[in-house]
């Protein structure tokens, strides 16, 4: 696997966990409610369903982890190739569906990973 390929899917993890803090952890407070432009009230309305989406994107992010320390590189591989294509699909679903900018904060990263781990394999 090449660096590049490897930062990329280190990079789309790392933005993972930082959004599982976000939702989880965040979600109530300014910095939260600023990052999905939400009012005081509707933090606090959703911040059950926020802290399960956070949860889920720590499993993205420990797949994307996984893959990048599995012992066998091939496996390795189809791991990160896998849990790419989940956060693609869920950066295009979100991206059509709650926000456009989800297309180039997660989509799009996935995307270039997702390319370079092809390149690299």
């Amino acid at each position: 696997m090449s660096y590049l390929a490897s930062t990329l899917v280190a990079l789309v993890a790392l933005e993972h966990i930082y959004i599982l803090i976000l939702e989880m952890f965040l979600w109530t407070t300014p910095t939260g409610r600023r990052a999905f432009g939400m009012k005081p009230e509707q933090a606090e309305a959703t911040k059950v369903m926020a802290a399960n989406q956070g949860l889920y994107n720590g499993f993205l992010a420990a797949g994307l982890i996984w893959g990048l320390l599995h012992p066998d590189v091939a496996v390795g591989t189809q791991i990160q190739l896998f849990f790419l294509g989940c956060v693609l699909v869920a950066g295009l679903y979100g991206g059509a569906t709650a926000s456009r900018k989800i297309f180039v904060i997660q989509a799009l990263p996935a995307a270039l990973a997702i390319i370079a781990v092809l390149i690299a394999g």
